[in-house]
């Protein structure tokens, strides 16, 4: 299980720069498209990129069970859900301020991973776990001028993908992660053809086409290698290894972007990581403890 972790934490680390990466695509993308219109032509990309993957491993609905098909249905919505409350909040804030608030996902999804499928979790990883959230109180600022709809929106997208990754967790092993990649995308697809409706569609400039390009490189990347890490690792413990999208964004932020962070967003991520980090040490301390036990 401990050669499972790493790989998984490995997986998390890449599918979680992969995002951050194709987010910094999508702001570039912002101001010529709406977001619907982005939904739809990013997701007619990477559903025929996962389409051909699952095509050629021959994968069949028919070998589903029902179980796993409500599964999949829930993550779908969830992911669309998820997206539809990033992109409102990512147009509308910096980069590394959304990331930042993104980053209480892994706290988040610990702390779910123990009330749903009861995993362990001591006091300590739970004192950890109240203290992230705080660091997260640090960056939305509520009550002043910077918490936003958009700060609402990126906490919104934070309780969607909790339930996507609970939902992923408890799928059967044997479930496929292109299919798993398939149905979200094919899900946000759809999402986006409804939301459309009521939008207006502009011919893309030559720039953006290779904006898109890029979401399609980096998305695909992040949905495989994060469904990858969520089903070979322990959830509690590949979890926070999502940290490594905020040094990522706040990069990408810098040098692409020209945006950088205020004090208290910096104070509330450094938080937010260290309550992460700790949970992850706690984590290897009981497993080195369980290994030396006599039973």
């Amino acid at each position: 299980m401990q050669n499972d972790n790493i790989r998984a934490a490995l997986y998390m680390m890449a599918g979680s720069s992969a995002f951050a990466t194709n987010d910094t695509f999508l702001k570039l993308m912002s101001t010529e498209l709406g977001i619907f219109q982005i939904f739809v032509l990013r997701g007619i990309a990477v559903s025929a990129v996962f389409a051909v993957m699952v095509w050629q491993a021959r994968v069949v609905f028919a070998d589903l069970t029902r179980r796993d098909m409500n599964f999949l249905l829930v993550r779908s919505a969830a992911e669309a859900f998820a997206a539809f409350f990033f992109f409102n909040a990512l147009f509308n804030m910096p980069l590394a301020s959304v990331t930042a608030i993104l980053q209480v996902v892994p706290l988040a999804v610990a702390l779910a991973a123990f009330l749903v499928l009861k995993e362990p979790l001591g006091w300590r990883r739970l004192s950890a776990i109240l203290i992230g959230f705080f660091g997260v109180m640090l960056i939305v600022q509520p009550g002043t001028e910077t918490f936003t709809t958009a700060s609402v929106n990126a906490l919104a997208c934070v309780a969607m993908v909790t339930l996507r990754d609970l939902s992923t967790r408890m799928m059967a092993v044997q479930v496929p992660s292109s299919l798993v990649a398939l149905t979200t995308a094919l899900g946000v697809t759809l999402f986006g053809v409804m939301g459309s409706a009521f939008e207006t569609w502009v011919m893309p400039s030559a720039l953006s086409w290779l904006w898109l390009a890029g979401t399609v490189v980096f998305a695909c990347l992040g949905y495989y290698l994060i469904i990858l890490a969520m089903r070979v690792g322990e959830m509690s413990f590949v979890a926070p290894f999502r940290y490594a999208a905020l040094l990522a964004a706040l990069l990408l932020g810098w040098f692409v972007l020209n945006e950088w962070p205020d004090t208290l967003t910096l104070i509330g991520s450094a938080i937010v990581v260290a309550t992460g980090v700790f949970t992850l040490y706690r984590e290897r301390q009981l497993r080195l403890r369980a290994a030396r036990s006599p039973t």
